[in-house]
């Protein structure tokens, strides 16, 4: 068994004004993904100047955290909110949701593109392979702060959680996402977009990889507590939101190939 180590969540404490980590993880994700879109930035259309990535790069990260906040909200906690509407704004206690985030940064897409020339398709595509830099940012600040960890395990690299209550060595799963979410989707993007693809195809790799690499995940992470496992005492809500990703980004790999063959032999 592996030793947690006892990282203080609260990065720097001025008097009363505490800056988290996990904060600071949020930062270290949007500044890495507008570095990366930068050195790209030329190759995706040479008339964007850096200021059009920026005003991307602030809707997208809105998209990020409204979306992730009205997702966890919707998708883990509607009891509560219905208990206790004002709780959505209650920031401070916690709770995002990676799915919900997705969605408000497809809506943000959507609305940027129809303001600047392009597709939502093309922006998606430019998007997606800098998204898991913050998913594996975001899955080092889940560690620091010794929460999302996973079932009881008797594996030699198990950790014991301070916030775990029953103080059982555990997977440390925040670990295996950040492995497959951050480090091993960003090469399978960052290899795949060396060269040219068709339109679609590189958010279908995103889609399927994402949604297979967090299904994995979730048959060794604890569940939500409020939600518990959802049927066959197994499948979980982060399972059951993946499951389309994995379907329709299947579907749009099918496209856009199918598409591109097509045209060229027209």
């Amino acid at each position: 068994m592996l030793a947690y180590p006892q990282i203080d969540p609260v990065a720097i404490a001025l008097g009363p004004l505490k800056i988290h980590w996990y904060g600071l993880m949020y930062l270290v994700g949007i500044g890495g993904a507008w570095l990366l879109a930068s050195s790209r930035l030329k190759a995706f259309d040479p008339a964007w100047s850096k200021d059009k990535l920026s005003d991307l790069v602030f809707w997208v990260a809105m998209g990020i955290i409204l979306g992730g906040r009205f997702g966890y909200v919707l998708f883990y906690n509607f009891g509560h909110f219905l208990a206790d509407p004002l709780s959505l704004f209650k920031v401070w206690e916690g709770g995002m949701s990676f799915h919900g985030g997705f969605i408000g940064v497809m809506l943000a897409t959507w609305w940027f593109g129809k303001r600047n020339d392009k597709t939502f398709f093309e922006l998606m595509d430019f998007i997606a392979p800098l998204v898991p830099i913050g998913l594996g940012a975001g899955r080092l600040g889940n560690f620091i702060n010794a929460e999302l960890w996973g079932k009881a395990t008797d594996v030699p690299w198990a950790m014991v959680f301070p916030t775990d209550p029953a103080q059982l060595p555990r997977h440390p799963s925040q670990l295996y996402q950040f492995a497959m979410e951050g480090v091993a989707l960003f090469l399978i993007l960052w290899l795949y977009t060396r060269k040219p693809r068709p339109t679609m195809a590189v958010s279908g790799v995103f889609a399927l990889s994402y949604g297979c690499f967090r299904i994995i995940a979730e048959f060794v992470r604890v569940p939500d507590a409020q939600l518990g496992y959802l049927a066959f005492g197994w499948l979980t809500m982060g399972q059951l939101l993946s499951l389309p990703m994995v379907i329709v980004g299947i579907a749009l790999i099918v496209f856009a190939y199918r598409r591109q063959a097509a045209q060229g032999a027209v």
